[in-house]
Parts: C-alpha cells; structure tokens; sequence
C-alpha cells in the first residue's frame, strides 16, 4: 500500500521545531512518510503554529489560510493545526476556517497520532518517544529542548498563558535523546527551552542545568554543545566556569536582557535592575573570557520615552554585544502588561527597531574586523553558490554570523569541521581560506 505524505509546516522558535521533529519521528513510519516544510502537495498537512507576537500570529494564520484553500479544492486530504496559536485561539479559528479537520494545542501530540493512525497513542512505543526524532535541522546539528513552559511572570510575555509551568525534562531521558542525536550524525547540541537556567528545579528540588550539561559532554559525537534562552534573574555563575573549562561547551551565552531602564525593568517583571544587569554583564565576560554574548531587546514598551530610549542606545554602545536582536512591542492579551496604555505609535516602534539595528551594524562590523587573520574552527552548514557556509562557536545557526569559504578542489561536505583563516570581515559575515 501507498504510504500516505504528511507535510509538518513548522512555524515560530526553535521550541516548536523540536515539537514537530517529535511528532515526525511517531509518524514516519510503514503507514506515513513525513517531509517537513514541503512546498509539494502532501496527502495530510500538519501545521504547528506560533502566537507568540503579533507579526508571528498574522504569519501563522496567513499559512493557515493559505491551505485551508488547497484543503477546499481537494489538493489536500487532512489539514491539522497544532501549537502555541491554536492552543490560545482554538474558539476564534474554528468559528472562522471550516476548513481545517482539527485545532489542537502544544500539549496535544497524542491526539494527532490517535487520529492519524487509528489506534491509541499509547501502544506506540511510548518509551522512546524522547528521543526518536526525524529531523529538520540538517543532520549535523539539533536542538534539544530541556523544558516545557516556564514560571517567570514577565509582564509582557504569553508563554506562561499557552505553554503552562516550567517541566523540566529529566536528566537522563536528556542524555538517552543527546545519544540517539549523536548516533544519527549530529555534531552540535543547541539546548533551548524558555528558561535554560531554571532547569532541574521542579524535579530536584535545585537548578541542575550545570549537572545536565556536564553529563552531556561526555557524550561521544558530540563536539559542540550551545545553550539558548536564559534568563538574568539567577543565573547560576557556576555554569559560566563550566563553558570556560569545558573544550565542548562554545564561548557563547543567550541572556535576553529585554531593556535597561530602571522604570522599564521594574514595568516588566525581570527581576533585575540596572546596576545588577551592568554587573551580570561583567561577571559573565570576566569569568567566560572571548564569550560571544548574545541578546535581546523589546523597544516601545508602554510609556517608554526617548530618553529611555536612550538610556537603552547608550547602554548597547557601552557593552558592544557581539549579538544583538531587538523586537517592537507587542501588546498580548491577558499578559499584565496588556492593561498599559499600548502609547508608543507603531512608526517609532518601527523607527527604534531600525535605529538599534543600524547600532548593532556597525558594533558587528567591529568586533568582526578583530577576527581578521585569526584561525578559527567552522562547522560547515551548506554549500551556497560558490561557497561553503559555515558557523564558529560564537554563532548560533539561523540567527547569527556565518562564515563563507570559497568552493575549493577538497571535498568538504555539511558537518565537517574546518580550520580557516579569516580573510575579511563585512558587518554580519566573515570570509575566510582553509588552513
């Protein structure tokens, strides 16, 4: 018998890359074959949905609408849509898109499999449901999601509304997927969650996220391990002795900040004020020496003035963070934040956004152009055009540098490691020769 495609459209974080992956790795069996994110018709469409912002949410219901069309007109069997979206609008979707066979939520990857293969999700190899995974990152590289939802009350932020509390997984279901990843060929371990720094509490009675990374170094395959989304408040400096003695973990640290601002801060729940921010900044780059520091800010908050606007441009000029992303305010419902006067314009929203990225360039650029006749190690991504691309330790994929090497008569291929010089720097790429 022909087997059924199922095609996962994966939209939003990386978090919800993993759900799908997950989902995939059930599905793909002798029944199904699961591609993700074709641009092919596909028997059965699954789409996991982000609501995170507003600019996610219109993304996410332009794709729904967008095969609810080719459901409409036959070219699709089965249309599914999961994840964070669903979960929040269930009520408003159905009422609107007749189209599509069910809404489910982040929580629901059970029901997808009952429904789609006809008999309960629990006879299907619930033991390994872990770690079997069929990827969509390229082979070398994956993301492994340490916990679900998060406890934090930051005034802006939904995730707690859709996501629930902070579930940590355990450490040895954690290592038992590291090593199927690894024995599937993956090289780097990109470990994400909402709050990677909470980790362990809820199932050690401690933060443990010290004790999980040590234990999946020893992990043989893996050569690089990165950790994403931490959080300022408590963050464990113990774990930065870690990246610095451990030739495993990369020079690199994700710390969303979101803004510098006394009043700001306070108006957002983070927990930090400024001068303990200034002081997190310093312990970290004292104690990580080279670390690639990596964060985010949100711009046009309810009530922020230029001059706090400028407390926050100032404050990027000073640290010169090697990477940077900034975001305009959304206002969300039922956050607490949701009650404030929303009474920063769009435009300026849009105006301090392009401002703080045409900062971030030319500090980019910068720290870039220090790099310059420096040798540095580089996992290879993929080949584009006349070049390899490929990443060192200080960038994360999809969302920091890259590294382009002139296509050469060696055979490298994606997930190789490569000595380079580098050549050159512009202001979010650097060019370089094999050594």
């Amino acid at each position: 018998m022909k087997k059924k495609r199922i095609n996962i459209i994966t939209l939003g974080c990386s978090k919800n890359t993993v759900d799908s992956e997950h989902l995939a790795g059930r599905l793909d069996d002798k029944q199904f074959s699961v591609v993700h994110d074709s641009p092919q018709n596909s028997d059965i469409v699954i789409i996991n949905t982000c609501g995170f912002i507003g600019d996610a949410k219109e993304e996410s219901v332009e794709t729904i609408l967008s095969f609810a069309d080719a459901r409409k007109s036959g070219k699709v069997e089965k249309l599914i849509v999961m994840g964070c979206l669903s979960e929040r609008y269930k009520s408003q979707l159905q009422a609107e898109i007749h189209e599509v066979d069910a809404f489910l939520g982040v929580n629901d990857t059970n029901s997808i499999v009952e429904m789609l293969q006809n008999e309960p999700a629990n006879t299907l190899d619930a033991d390994t449901y872990h770690y079997r995974r069929n990827l969509s990152t390229p082979r070398h590289y994956a993301y492994l999601k340490i916990s679900e939802g998060c406890d934090r009350v930051c005034s802006f932020c939904a995730i707690p509304l859709i996501r629930g509390k902070h579930r940590s997984v355990s450490i040895d279901n954690l290592v038992r997927e590291a090593r199927y990843l690894a024995e599937s060929g993956v090289k780097e371990l990109i470990l994400i969650a909402q709050d990677l720094t909470y980790y362990g509490l809820d199932l050690y009675g401690k933060r443990e996220i010290v004790s999980l990374v040590d234990a999946l170094t020893q992990i043989h395959g893996i050569a690089w391990i990165r950790l994403q989304y931490g959080y300022p408040h408590g963050f464990p400096l113990e774990l930065a002795a870690l990246i610095k003695n451990s030739s495993k973990v990369c020079n690199y640290i994700d710390l969303p900040l979101q803004h510098i601002s006394n009043r700001i801060l306070k108006s957002m729940k983070r927990g930090l004020d400024k001068d303990k921010t200034i002081e997190l900044v310093k312990s970290i780059r004292d104690k990580i020496p080279g670390v690639a520091f990596r964060t985010t800010f949100i711009v046009g908050y309810p009530g922020e003035t230029e001059e706090e606007f400028a407390e926050l441009s100032d404050f990027i000029k000073e640290q010169k963070f090697e990477r940077l992303g900034v975001f305009a305010y959304s206002a969300e419902e039922d956050t607490t934040a949701f009650s404030l006067d929303d009474d920063v314009p769009a435009e300026v929203k849009e105006q301090r956004v392009a401002q703080i990225m045409e900062l971030q360039q030319l500090i980019s650029l910068e720290n870039n152009q220090k790099l310059v006749n420096t040798v540095q190690t580089v996992l290879l991504d993929r080949l584009e055009g006349d070049y390899y691309i490929g990443r060192t330790q200080f960038d994360s994929p999809e969302v920091d540098n890259e590294v382009l090497i002139p296509l050469s008569s060696a055979d490298f291929q994606p997930g190789d490691f490569l000595q380079v010089k580098i050549t050159s720097a512009d202001f979010f790429d650097l060019f370089a020769e094999p050594v």
